[in-house]
């Protein structure tokens, strides 16, 4: 059970809030029943100004009065809470992060910094849960009280949710991912308009080593699982689509596939965590869906939907599937997986926070 009153929510904080990731952040930290957003951070430029004026893309979503609070910077000096959600890019993450998880803060971040580092736990609530028991090789190794914990990929967040039924149930042999990812998976300002309307950029920097590297750590594929990947940047808005080829070690029809996949609702430690939809996974038998105009916001932008379940001449099975980049991939994810720890600490199953002066009390709360 959630917390019982405002009083009971934990405190978190937000660093790199005024991308696209850090707004979609705050918006859904902002009516959470058991996160409170405290400091809001950004860059030293940033810093001082109301978040509404120096969000990019303006404040057009953020409820007014987190549109009014003042910037801090990120840093642990001003932007401690036990719980630390990161939008900060890559670079800076490198740096940044790591001050936050040696002051005794729990970062949830969105950046490949620290991604494929192998005491760091790379999580999807549903498919890998047990990821969270890394926190303690790597506070062992790193010599922090707190930790990191990183989301996916923005695409291997969408296409590892859909694998990994098929995976866990008939085991993955090899993959072929062809991507269709939207303009605003570079970030804002993004792609320039010039390069992108009317046209297609079949590359996208570092991006295909990032899906087969992460489709493997996620999934815990054994080494001799061929993953290939072609990315392409396509003049839509938001969401991210990919063409999907697989071979499994048993041979199944699209019927049977489609109805597991339906039918899956991840791991039981996920389940009923207040970011996540009931079903993960949504299976369309249109043959003209999924589609970024008519499926987006699937389970509030947190499912993924998968269509076109068909046979393939060349590997056996393949499939469309498509979720939106800036929630299942990004902001949704971070603040599910923070969710996710929170409800490992409350039921004993994981000792995932050295933070036990703010989060014991929320704990009793939870089991009662």
């Amino acid at each position: 059970m959630p917390p019982s009153s405002p009083e009971a929510k934990i405190p978190v904080s937000l660093l790199g809030a005024t991308g696209l990731v850090g707004r979609e952040i705050a918006r859904r930290l902002a009516d959470h029943p058991w996160f409170e957003l405290g400091a809001i951070a950004a860059s030293t430029g940033s810093e001082g100004l109301r978040y509404g004026e120096a969000a990019r893309g303006g404040a057009d979503g953020l409820p007014p009065a987190l549109a009014d609070r003042r910037l801090v910077r990120c840093d642990p000096n001003t932007a401690m809470a036990p719980i630390v959600f990161s939008a900060l890019d890559a670079t800076a993450a490198r740096e940044i992060e790591p001050e936050f998880a040696r002051a005794g803060a729990l970062v949830f971040s969105n950046a490949s910094a620290f991604r494929m580092e192998s005491d760091v736990p790379l999580l999807i609530p549903e498919v890998n849960p047990d990821a969270v028991s890394l926190l303690d090789v790597q506070r062992a190794a790193r010599k922090w009280e707190g930790g990191i914990v990183c989301n996916p990929n923005c695409v291997v967040a969408i296409v590892g949710l859909a694998l990994a039924p098929l995976h866990q149930r008939w085991g993955l042999r090899a993959a072929s991912v062809t991507t269709l990812q939207s303009a605003s998976g570079a970030g804002y300002p993004g792609v320039s308009a010039l390069d992108l309307i009317g046209n297609i950029l079949p590359t996208i920097q570092g991006e295909e080593e990032k899906i087969t590297a992460e489709l493997g750590k996620l999934l815990a594929l054994p080494g001799d699982t061929a993953i290939g990947a072609q990315v392409h940047r396509v003049p839509v808005p938001f969401g991210h689509m990919a063409s999907v080829t697989l071979e499994l070690e048993d041979e199944i029809g699209p019927d049977e596939a489609a109805e597991w996949m339906r039918e899956w609702t991840g791991a039981p430690e996920a389940r009923g965590l207040p970011a996540l939809p009931a079903h993960p996974i949504l299976v369309s038998g249109l043959s003209d869906r999924p589609q970024p105009r008519l499926d987006l916001w699937a389970g509030d932008g947190m499912s993924v939907t998968v269509g076109r379940v068909r046979r393939d001449p060349v590997l056996g099975l393949r499939f469309v599937v498509l979720g939106h980049n800036l929630v299942r991939g990004a902001a949704g994810a971070a603040v599910a997986n923070a969710e996710l720890s929170v409800r490992q600490q409350a039921t004993g199953n994981k000792q995932v926070m050295s933070v036990a002066w703010c989060l014991l009390p929320v704990a009793c709360c939870l089991l009662t």
